[in-house]
């Protein structure tokens, strides 16, 4: 072993540990790693900066935009709300709601979806009489696995199939993956399907553990063209809202208290609500109801431009006293109190009508710059602005459905390459008001770009050409696999699934590309099954919640514990090695390279 070969695999285990073993981010952690590589001269300049241009970089960057032009549109919300229905039965609801997630995530990034899904599926759940803990794990499983279908899916198999081109390997099609991604994808929702009741715990997420939460007095109207009018409370989904009661109904002055799931809503009704302050976010996107006050379509930015601010009334702001139609708090301060909160009271009456006192925490509906300019106010403590809270352009739903479709027919049917049809649809994206450019700046998660142009450094410097630690580790594995071919490969995707699970799906795939791509050189055999084996195992992270950021993002909502991860998604990660074991020889055979 040369000192070139025990440096960079020193470096490669200091990365493991670390990321295993504190609470860095990757992007840190291995351009640190990179870092050290540089200056001790495993890798030159050029080499150790050729991932951040990276074609399956770029790539991905772009496909960040793209998602949230989805995203902010409510291009999918529409098609969600009819494919989960009313199911009757567990396995029904689990059906309803892994199936169709899946299928859209095979072809739109899978973080997005988790992200439109979430409050959906809470609600769901409740209508559903299911706990939340046994549908959020499921729905991050089925984007994992819906992801593995196509080349699109995950972020992941985006890089690996850019790294083969680099590697002078021929890329995969958009759905040439199926071909191991399909199988993996039908047996893990299976899989979901018959042992989610036996594995997966009742738990309780975060927000329900505080027994009395700041609950918003909010009123809202079903618009005269809402395909809410004529539905009951019950079928139009206002029954069991998330952190959300409907108190009562003003119909034409005359009030509707108690009400029930089979009243029938008609134009123009004005709805009481009692909630959280995220719930109101929700309900501010439900299709069909607007603000039951006129004055927002008033305010000087259009709503596309405009965000929930949470404030709380000082007792030196000169509105103490007066209604908030008497102090013309529109005018004064070009924001929107769209709900109140008083010390866990209910406020009566319409919120025009309420009479300001000092402590009152106000929802307004305002510019983001409101918060700057009233931050240091007088009349407001706590000026704070509430996340993803910017209203959906629904209008534009059908030009990002549009968009979308043309994505796939462009990389599919006219065979343009995946980055120059995805920059396409990003810039349609932009240019026609589906997302405003600095949504597209600020959608980039750059932490996960930089993660992915370190770690690709890292492998450049891992090869033959430069310090031959991938060589080195290859012949190690080919003698732990007494040369067989097959055990090769499942020792690869064994190596591939662990680091996953402990190192993020990016980190490893970027790690052991280099490995695979030496065992299969070493052993004479074409590469090509085993980087399959290598983009299939880092996409699949079931058993950890930080090996990828869905499992993260359904931690906290479905009160999960780091254990609930391993009882559930271990046996599924151990399920899928069997079959893409099996499945990748058949459609890739184990044969000698040509080249």
């Amino acid at each position: 072993m040369t000192f070139e070969i025990a440096l960079t695999l020193g470096v490669v285990l200091l990365a493991i540990v670390t990321l295993m073993a504190t609470r860095l981010s990757p992007d840190l952690v291995l351009l640190g790693c990179l870092t050290v590589l540089l200056v001790t001269g495993v890798v030159q300049p050029k080499d150790a900066v050729t991932g951040f241009a990276n074609e399956g970089l770029v790539t991905v960057a772009v496909l960040f935009v793209i998602a949230a032009g989805i995203e902010q549109t409510g291009a999918v919300g529409a098609l969600i709300q009819y494919l989960l229905g009313v199911p009757k039965s567990r396995i029904a609801a689990l059906f309803r709601l892994t199936f169709p997630v899946a299928g859209m995530s095979a072809v739109l990034n899978n973080t997005p979806i988790v992200a439109v899904m979430l409050p959906v599926v809470d609600d769901w759940a409740k209508k559903c009489r299911l706990s939340s803990s046994q549908l959020m794990m499921p729905l991050s499983f089925a984007t994992i696995l819906g992801g593995l279908i196509t080349v699109l899916g995950t972020s992941t198999t985006v890089v690996v199939n850019s790294l083969m081109d680099s590697a002078g390997l021929e890329k995969l099609s958009l759905f040439e993956p199926a071909y191991v991604g399909l199988p993996c994808c039908l047996v893990g929702l299976s899989y979901l399907l018959f042992t989610s009741k036996l594995l997966l715990p009742d738990r309780k997420p975060a927000m329900t553990q505080f027994e009395n939460p700041r609950e918003f007095s909010v009123e809202m109207v079903v618009d005269g063209s809402s395909p809410l009018v004529g539905k009951t409370i019950e079928q139009a989904g206002l029954r069991h809202l998330p952190g959300m009661y409907l108190i009562e109904i003003d119909r034409d002055g005359h009030v509707v208290p108690a009400v029930s799931p089979n009243e029938r809503l008609q134009s123009e009704d004005r709805l009481v609500f009692v909630g959280i302050v995220e719930s109101v976010v929700d309900l501010q996107k439900f299709p069909g109801l607007v603000p039951a006050t006129d004055q927002v379509f008033k305010l000087d930015s259009p709503r596309s431009e405009r965000c929930l601010i949470e404030s709380v009334v000082s007792n030196t702001c000169p509105l103490i006293g007066m209604t908030i139609r008497e102090a013309r708090f529109r005018t004064r301060y070009n924001a929107v109190v769209i709900a109140v909160s008083r010390n866990g009271q209910r406020l009566r009456g319409k919120i025009g009508d309420i009479v300001l006192q000092p402590g009152d925490t106000l929802l307004l509906e305002a510019h983001p710059s409101f918060a700057d300019i009233q931050r240091n106010s007088r009349d407001f403590y706590l000026v704070s602005t509430v996340a993803n809270s910017t209203p959906l352009r629904r209008d534009k739903a059908w030009i990002a459905q549009i968009i979308l479709v043309g994505l796939i027919v462009l990389n599919t049917v006219l065979q343009w390459e995946i980055l120059t049809a995805a920059m396409l649809a990003a810039a349609a994206m932009i240019l026609t008001g589906c997302v405003r450019p600095s949504e597209a700046r600020e959608s980039i998660d750059w932490s996960i770009l930089i993660a992915i142009g370190a770690g690709i450094g890292i492998g450049k410097a891992m090869e033959a050409g430069h310090s031959g630690a991938g060589p080195y580790v290859a012949e190690y594995l080919i003698g732990f696999a007494h040369g067989e071919p097959m055990a090769a490969l499942a020792v690869i995707y064994g190596i591939g699934m662990i680091f996953t699970n402990l190192i993020t799906a990016k980190a490893a795939a970027t790690l052991l590309f280099p490995v695979a791509i030496s065992t299969a050189q070493s052993m004479g055999l074409d590469p090509t099954p085993f980087v399959v084996a290598v983009m299939m195992s880092a996409a699949a992270s079931f058993a950890t919640p930080v090996g990828y950021q869905t499992n993260l993002m359904v931690q906290g909502p479905g009160g999960y514990r780091y254990v609930d991860y391993l009882r559930f998604g271990g046996p599924l990660t151990v399920l899928l090695w069997l079959v893409s074991v099996i499945v990748i020889p058949l459609v890739w055979p184990l044969s000698p390279s040509v080249q």
